[in-house]
């Protein structure tokens, strides 16, 4: 390395003799000159509220849940997440089944998974668009129109019709899959009761949780309001596109970048990190697992080849909150002071993973091209943590969990993934210089 460095030197000291000293390159920088240029760094990630959502549904045709028989719904969560679900009351003109919002938790307050028999949480419920007949095989579909809102059915309906509680008419039972994955089966056991009936094919959704507080506390309906988004569909005749068209218009990714890690440098190779090659224990891995850049920055301010390190908090909320609700996503600048044969890396946490970052490649970014740079970007597994699904996983530290080492060589991460399909990374981190 010594006899590199030597080598280099020898080569500028000599590059007054071989060409002009104020020769220009085809940037228009002049060679050995400073120049001011400015890096903006942006999440124009456009968010959406629900980590996963889907259908279920019988196995016959049509797709009934029919008494004594059950469907499954598997899906992660993060603590303090739930999964809420909606699906007819089939001998009925409008009721349905769900549980209280947010829907059902599924870790206690330590943490820990919840497993066995959920049905308590279980709900039933009018939809307020048609008038209730007495439950059964003689009810004619889809009857007399009504206008109210969705309340809860506890005991008789409005009409004077009653039921039993939804808990026995379906048995719900949570089961951990582990590595924060659930499975919840949904049995009607509604058979022989006075209250028998099929349950419909359904939609389920998981919400994101952010700073303690769930991004959509009440995905499929709400108490008090009217039906909307494709409810009425399930409530009135069990048919679930509707809905489930419309929680797939919300279900994707979220997550902020953590503060932003710029560094200039010369001469060296990529000062972060090597694909191939285990973090290399000089704060990388903080940057991962906690976005924490501040250790990373520390240690290479001590190294040669180092010309400039910045750690860019967004102003008053720290981290680079994506697009929300059509919001413009967060935003760093910073200006710097360049010449021709720096580089620029650039470094920022997945928050909303357990040690994934987007980082500049091995070359860098060349300061002296102006204009958009996110080509540069990549987003990378840092290999020190256990992955899960982003958003939704029980160990991450940004979702107050304590990430669950191992020891692998840092490597590109997959798209898609064993979890999820991200969008273009130029669909969520932007990178330009001016």
């Amino acid at each position: 390395m010594k006899n590199s460095k030597n080598m280099i030197w020898f080569a500028i000291a000599l590059m007054p003799l071989a060409l002009p000293a104020c020769k220009k390159d085809q940037s228009g920088a002049t060679m050995g000159e400073s120049e001011k240029t400015t890096i903006t760094i942006e999440n124009v990630l456009n968010s959406k509220p629900l980590v996963e959502s889907g259908t279920f549904q019988g196995t016959g045709t049509p797709a009934l849940i029919l008494p004594g028989q059950s469907a499954t719904i598997t899906f992660y969560a993060a603590k303090g997440e739930a999964v809420t679900f909606a699906t007819m009351y089939g001998a009925s003109n409008d009721l349905f089944f769900a549980p209280e919002n947010p829907g059902i938790l599924v870790y206690n307050q330590e943490g820990k998974p919840i497993e066995g028999d959920v049905s308590t949480q279980i709900k039933l419920w009018d939809n307020g668009t048609r008038i209730n007949q007495n439950p059964g095989s003689g009810v004619s579909h889809p009857g007399s129109v009504e206008n109210k809102n969705i309340s809860e059915v506890n005991g008789s309906d409005a009409q004077g019709n009653t039921y039993l509680s939804a808990a026995k008419l379906i048995k719900a039972n949570l089961k951990y899959n582990g590595n924060s994955q659930f499975t919840l089966t949904l049995q009607n056991t509604s058979g022989g009761t006075k209250n028998e009936t099929p349950l419909s094919p359904g939609v389920w959704a998981v919400s994101y949780i952010a700073g303690g507080n769930l991004l959509n506390p009440s995905p499929l309906f709400g108490k008090g309001e009217p039906s909307a988004n494709g409810l009425t569909a399930i409530a009135e005749a069990g048919n679930n596109m509707p809905l489930k068209t419309y929680v797939s218009s919300i279900t994707g990714i979220f997550t902020p970048l953590s503060p932003i890690l710029v560094v200039v440098y010369n001469g060296i190779e990529d000062p972060l990190y090597k694909i191939g090659e285990k973090d290399r224990n000089q704060g990388l891995k903080e940057l991962a697992q906690q976005g924490n850049a501040t250790v990373l920055a520390a240690s290479l301010k001590t190294k040669n080849g180092i010309k400039a390190v910045y750690v860019l908090p967004a102003p008053t909320t720290t981290v680079l909150l994506p697009k929300i609700s059509g919001q413009p996503g967060g935003q760093v600048s910073q200006e710097l002071i360049v010449t021709k044969g720096d580089r620029i890396a650039v470094a920022t946490m997945y928050g909303f993973s357990n040690d994934w970052f987007f980082a500049t490649g091995s070359n860098g970014i060349d300061p002296m091209k102006k204009g958009d740079a996110s080509a540069n970007i990549g987003l990378y597994n840092n290999g020190t943590a256990i992955d899960q699904f982003p958003g939704a996983g029980l160990t991450q530290f940004n979702l107050s969990g304590t990430p669950l080492s191992e020891s692998n060589p840092i490597g590109e991460v997959l798209n898609p993934n064993p979890f999820t399909t991200l969008p273009a990374i130029s669909q969520i981190i932007s990178v330009t210089l001016k």
